[in-house]
């Protein structure tokens, strides 16, 4: 599940979740951050499966997640996709590249306008965050650069809601088929009280806490011990 990192907070709304053949319908809102041009912001995380934990008699795989220091865009190198970069160049490594590579997922703000959930227990703010994975961001980001697009999608008065429909092929969960309406909307008068009243968030904070260097090098020591197999030593790495 995506949203186990706030855990007791609500306010994602799990989209995941609705059943096939429904939709649910989003109304994306700006970053309160004017520096961020988009209306997203992108997470980068390294998911590390260990075999077991040590001590443990119990040996199923744990999986420990990372972040990618090279989401914050610094310049700051990440140790784990330095060490993978060079992997993809040899057909035989090229598996455990994949395992090792970081996957991105984007958290967007906004209103549910038509629930596909009919979830019983709302957040008292409606400004809900979303989880997105490729293939949704994909066919969101897509409308960004069609040239028949006057207006961008988050804008009060001529934005345009994006509806979510989900299916499935080969046994997974499919969005391909989402879209963005054709018809803008301005924001009502209930939706904008709430921006009003709650205000937009800053998408960064939801960002994980940028390791430091202390951290990066304990991020690089489990993933070498990932990488040959060992246990997760809570010892070593439990504090961090």
């Amino acid at each position: 599940n995506n949203g186990n990192r706030f855990a007791g907070d609500n306010s994602i709304y799990p989209f995941w979740n609705i059943q096939e053949g429904k939709d649910a319908v989003f109304r994306f809102l700006p970053d309160s951050d004017e520096n961020n041009t988009f209306f997203w912001a992108e997470r980068a995380m390294i998911k590390l499966p260990f075999a077991g934990i040590k001590g443990e008699t119990d040996s199923r795989e744990v999986t420990v997640q990372v972040p990618c220091v090279e989401m914050y865009n610094d310049g700051t190198t990440c140790p784990i996709l330095s060490e993978v970069r060079g992997w993809f160049k040899d057909p035989a490594l090229e598996p455990i590249a994949r395992k090792y590579w970081m996957k991105r997922s984007y958290v967007f703000q906004g209103f549910v306008t038509e629930d596909g959930l009919s979830e019983q227990e709302v957040p008292e703010n409606p400004i809900r965050r979303f989880i997105i994975g490729p293939q949704i961001f994909a066919i969101i980001r897509a409308a960004l650069v069609d040239p028949e697009l006057e207006d961008i999608p988050t804008d009060y008065i001529n934005g345009l809601d994006f509806r979510l429909k989900k299916s499935s092929k080969g046994g997974y969960a499919d969005y391909s088929t989402s879209t963005w309406s054709r018809r803008t909307r301005p924001l009502n008068e209930r939706e904008l009280e709430a921006i009003d009243k709650y205000g937009l968030q800053n998408l960064s904070e939801f960002l994980p806490k940028k390791p430091n260097s202390a951290e990066l090098q304990i991020i690089k020591e489990m993933f070498e011990a990932s990488v040959d197999g060992e246990a997760y030593d809570p010892a070593r790495w439990g504090q961090y």
